[in-house]
């Protein structure tokens, strides 16, 4: 399968609110559980995604039904209070929900993302709020996730937030993310990559099936777009 098959399979996974990633299973995706509310939060009025269709606009998954930026306050790699919502408004920004022992998804999403800010120029670059969300909080202290994003984000010219805190809190900041819950410990858990805009909303995701070259792509139109 071809990597923009592979982001329409995800964006029609996702229009479901199924998309969850089982790290190091062998598993690309699975299947949530029914129990849980993945269409509901903050994102267009808890509407689910869908997929554009042929005339799609971005390289990553198109969403017909933008995602508002969410509003949660989490604990960064400082140990202060982090709100989400206020931090990053008006700025092009990169959401992630994953955990740092996790061998392929979460790795490989912040090494493109990485490559794609080194990509686009460095005044982009330097808008650009990569922000990591813990789905592991009982091992990723903040000391833990700042070690961790350091090894991607050293060389750029704004440093990534990794954040923890609470479970039920992170679990209330994936709903209003408008990602499936993370399950098994946080171990398994969303692989989507949201790409917010100017406009405090996500006309893009990605997935595993893109690359960083289509990061870098759609960060350029998002930000030309605003």
């Amino acid at each position: 399968m071809t990597p923009p098959a592979r982001g329409r399979l995800a964006a029609l996974l996702l229009s479901a609110g199924l998309v969850l990633s089982a790290c190091g299973s062998g598993n690309d995706t699975a299947s949530a559980g029914e129990g849980h509310d993945h269409t509901s939060g903050d994102h267009s009025g808890g509407a689910a995604a869908s997929l554009e269709g042929p005339g799609d606009v971005y390289a990553g998954i198109d969403l017909r039904d933008p995602y508002q930026r969410p509003s949660f306050t989490l604990t960064d790699t400082s140990g202060a209070s982090y709100d989400f919502a206020s931090a990053t408004a008006g700025r092009p920004t990169l959401l992630f929900f994953g955990y740092t022992n996790c061998p392929d998804v979460c790795p490989s999403t912040m090494a493109d993302v990485a490559l794609a800010l080194r990509d686009v120029d460095p005044a982009l670059a330097e808008q650009v709020q990569v922000v990591f969300v813990t789905t592991d909080p009982a091992a990723d202290t903040p000391a833990v996730l700042g070690e961790y994003l350091a090894r991607f984000d050293a060389d750029l010219p704004t440093r990534f937030v990794g954040l923890t805190g609470a479970q039920d809190a992170i679990d209330q900041a994936q709903l209003s993310a408008g990602v499936p819950l993370a399950e098994e410990d946080g171990r398994l858990h969303s692989s989507l990559l949201l790409l917010y805009g100017a406009d405090d909303q996500a006309h893009v995701a990605f997935d595993a099936g893109n690359t960083s070259r289509d990061i870098a792509g759609d960060l350029r139109a998002v930000a030309a777009a605003s």
